[in-house]
């Protein structure tokens, strides 16, 4: 969607950018559909996971539970299905079990329902009640079709078989060796959040002000190359690196490397959709938990940046004191400016995109990996829950961390300076990765 920040932008203009966004959305879909067999849409790859077939269904009854009966007020068209879709109400491992409609009959009925929504995108004034405003239930429901789209790109790397995916690589990054290893950011207030984003979530909202000391982050995410060296070093024996719940984890599974990765003659192999390759060095590690990023973090001598730290390196221009949508300013993203949309099935090289910097020269803060840091997944002061508890407000608290700035399988309708994620810390299945930050002042001692 293009839209400026300042200002909402003109209806139609809107109306225009909605229609791209779900159509974007729903290209995405069917090719995350339809490059597999029926019998790898119904089956489940892993109890994390859904069938696919689940999600391309429940993505149908959200548009239609959302647009066309909460917008609309229409009678329901499958009203019998609405509890089998309930994310609420089945937990992924016993999806399969549920009586889910079929490749053909789901794909069918979320193109009736897509249909339908189009036609009510044409006529229907946007403004008025809070749901219109701006096309905010439809930039919620393009939104919510992403989310799961890259929801089913994990799965297919979890799926087991032949490669059903392709995709170029990144080109590599031209200054990376040039860059310094970290940025300084300056201290005081900054406005984190957002009260302007016409399809901002719940959670992002209202802007207010925090105060920050003044703090060092990491230029990049931190490469596999580096995450090597942690690993070289003993990382993964090093009681004394981790997290108590987090070296448990290790011990009882037998972790001893990221997700994906196994040795074989002397040298670390990953696979990644399924191709089989040597580890990247200089590509941003991913399919860590936060445990893992936390001891990498402290092997360093260094920590895992929070949330708040995380915004202003992103959005902060010292220049002017005003926060940006996002690093390089307030206009949406282009293929110069980050890794997004799955338009490439990896991270770029550690150091790309220098068009999408932050004002203070931090990179990649976008797209690539999802970033984890230090913090909780919490509301923001003057939080209120819109439209549904269940988005964010169930999902407060400790058990939860944030993850920051997107990743390759995040279209840009879901990714911004303000956007927050959040997820349990064991989990390694989602495109994470992290960057590493230290308070400013003399240096720790690490390796940092």
């Amino acid at each position: 969607m293009t839209a400026t920040f300042e200002s909402p932008p003109h209806p139609e203009a809107l109306r225009a950018g909605a229609v791209a966004a779900l159509s974007t959305a729903r290209d995405r879909t069917d090719l995350l559909t339809s490059c597999v067999e029926d019998d790898q849409l119904t089956a489940q790859h892993s109890p994390l996971m859904s069938p696919l077939v689940w999600d391309l269904a429940h993505i149908g009854n959200q548009e239609e539970q959302w647009l066309l009966r909460a917008v609309a007020g229409r009678e329901p068209m499958r009203p019998e299905i609405d509890s089998v879709y309930d994310a609420f109400e089945h937990p992924r491992a016993e999806r399969p079990t549920l009586p889910l409609l079929p490749p053909a009959e789901a794909r069918q009925y979320a193109s009736e329902v897509r249909g339908r929504v189009l036609d009510l995108l044409e006529r229907t004034p946007l403004e008025g009640s809070t749901l219109l405003d701006a096309g905010f239930a439809f930039g919620m429901i393009a939104q919510h079709e992403q989310q799961h789209d890259e929801t089913m790109l994990i799965t297919h790397q979890l799926r087991r078989g032949p490669a059903a995916l392709t995709a170029p690589d990144p080109s590599p990054a031209s200054d990376a060796a040039s860059l310094p290893r970290e940025v300084l950011v300056p201290g005081g207030p900054f406005t984190m959040g957002t009260s302007a984003e016409p399809w901002a979530l719940d959670n992002e909202r209202p802007a207010h002000q925090r105060e920050v000391a003044v703090y060092w982050i990491d230029t990049t995410p931190v490469t596999c190359g580096a995450y090597l060296e942690f690993m070289a070093d003993g990382g993964y024996a090093r009681e004394s690196c981790w997290d108590p719940v987090g070296w448990a984890l290790i011990q009882r599974q037998g972790i001893e490397a990221p997700l994906f990765w196994h040795r074989e003659g002397g040298q670390w192999l990953r696979r990644r959709f399924g191709v089989t390759e040597p580890v990247p060095l200089n590509e941003p590690v991913l399919h860590v938990s936060w445990y893992e990023a936390d001891a990498y973090a402290r092997w360093a001598g260094r920590r895992l940046p929070t949330e708040t730290e995380w915004e202003k390196a992103a959005r902060h221009d010292p220049a002017t004191g005003r926060s940006l949508r996002y690093p390089w300013g307030d206009t949406d993203p282009t293929a110069r400016h980050a890794n997004l949309g799955q338009r490439h099935l990896r991270p770029a090289p550690a150091g790309s995109y220098p068009a999408g910097a932050s004002p203070l020269g931090v990179r990649q803060l976008i797209g690539d990996v999802w970033e984890w840091t230090a913090s909780d997944f919490l509301p923001y002061p003057g939080f209120a829950a819109f439209p549904y508890r269940e988005y964010s407000e169930v999902f407060f608290g400790p058990d939860h961390k944030v993850l920051r700035g997107g990743s390759f399988a995040v279209d840009a309708v879901a990714c911004r300076g303000t956007f927050r994620n959040w997820d349990y810390p064991v989990r390694r299945q989602i495109f994470s990765g992290f960057r590493t930050a230290r308070d400013a002042g003399p240096a720790a001692g690490g390796r940092g």
